[in-house]
């Protein structure tokens, strides 16, 4: 695959099968490979599923790969996402809080599904599963029945028409705050970075999640505009943050347009991940 931009070296924003993406782990990896790319993040929405098989498949491509996570939280009715790199996977405490919010999404899947049926669209939870290969069942997963049925015309009618927030079947998910998104990345010893904050304009909270172990800020995105790198790269120097960044890779066609590494950085900020990792390690070993 050959790409008509200049890509960066590491993409620290990437969604597979895990989540809601259309690659699986090894898919994505390849990808990057192929695109020339250095390192990659697996970030999928409240699970580390991918993990394993992406770490394998970067060996095997000579490919970095970073254990991310993406959580949603709610901050005074904004979704505010919490980015996570290199948490330790084997901590209890991260794995029930993940299992907790994993329930959560199957229980707001149900409740879609009938209200969806009220509106004669009937589905089951069988196909929505299906197409949610990974254990992190979302409102994608339900899009995609939707289109194969041919009730949509694509994942974004089906958003704006049935599942997006307004619509006849919406049903608002079970969220984390921004402070317990952000400890549970600390406790787990990772980094924690506010992913795409220009979405929501999210820089009045900084501060106070900065008081909560937050320690870095996402700049490059696919939906910031320049004005948005330029203020929150500011911010993140004012505040002696990392300055991360990321397709949001899903697949053409979640997120039509939006290219592995067209987003991202270099691979210092990859090296400085890694050092803040260690150095929270090494704060917690310190503080037991």
């Amino acid at each position: 695959m050959v790409s008509t931009f200049t890509l960066y070296e590491a993409d620290l924003h990437c969604h597979t099968t895990a989540s809601d993406g259309l690659l699986t782990p090894t898919e994505l990896v390849r990808l990057v490979a192929e695109l020339g790319l250095k390192a990659v993040a697996i970030t999928d929405h409240d699970t580390i599923q991918g993990w394993e098989e992406a770490v394998d498949a970067g060996l095997n491509y000579q490919i970095q790969v970073l254990r991310g996570i993406e959580l949603n939280t709610n901050w005074r009715g904004k979704e505010v996402h919490i980015l996570g790199y290199e948490l330790d996977g084997s901590s209890n405490y991260l794995n029930q809080k993940l299992k907790g919010l994993g329930e959560a999404r199957v229980h707001r899947m149900l409740e879609i599904l009938a209200r969806l049926a009220t509106l004669g669209i009937v589905i089951s939870e069988d196909e929505v599963r299906q197409f949610a290969q990974g254990e992190s069942i979302g409102r994608p997963h339900i899009a995609q029945v939707l289109l194969k049925h041919g009730f949509i015309r694509s994942i974004k009618e089906g958003f704006e028409r049935y599942i997006g927030m307004g619509a006849p079947a919406y049903v608002p998910r079970y969220k984390l705050t921004p402070e317990e998104g952000i400890k549970l990345v600390r406790q787990a010893q990772g980094v924690a970075v506010l992913a795409h904050p220009g979405i929501q304009q999210l820089e009045e909270g900084i501060p106070d999640w900065i008081q909560v172990g937050l320690q870095g800020i996402e700049v490059w995105h696919s939906e910031h505009k320049l004005e948005d790198v330029k203020r929150y790269g500011t911010l993140a120097e004012h505040y002696d943050l990392l300055t991360t960044g990321g397709s949001d890779f899903h697949g053409e066609a979640q997120k039509p347009g939006v290219q592995v590494g067209r987003w991202g950085v270099s691979l210092d900020v990859v090296e400085q991940i890694l050092s803040r990792a260690k150095q929270n390690r090494w704060n917690l070993d310190r503080e037991c």
